[in-house]
């Protein structure tokens, strides 16, 4: 059984070289192969992804330390000049 998907945007900085993105993802609502409900994350075009909530890294230093933010909010996440 499958629910109706839904869309979220979220914004993402990473906290090790402040590089700084947005990503939208379609997110379906399956049972798995235990009868458990879990979330699948799909991008543009239906590719299945990790969870970008839990499983993502910088695309410019491959750190894994990344902030999650509400969308909208990559330019207000760029790190400070000092």
């Amino acid at each position: 059984m499958k629910t109706e998907p839904i869309r979220e945007a979220y914004s993402f900085v990473c906290l090790r070289c402040g590089h700084a993105w947005e990503g939208e993802y379609e997110i379906r609502h399956v049972r798995d192969a235990d009868g458990r409900w879990c979330a699948e994350y799909h991008v543009t075009g239906g590719l299945r992804v990790p969870s970008p909530l839990t499983d993502n890294a910088c695309r410019v230093c491959a750190g894994r330390t990344i902030r999650v933010l509400r969308p909208g909010r990559v330019v207000s996440a760029r790190p400070r000049l000092r």
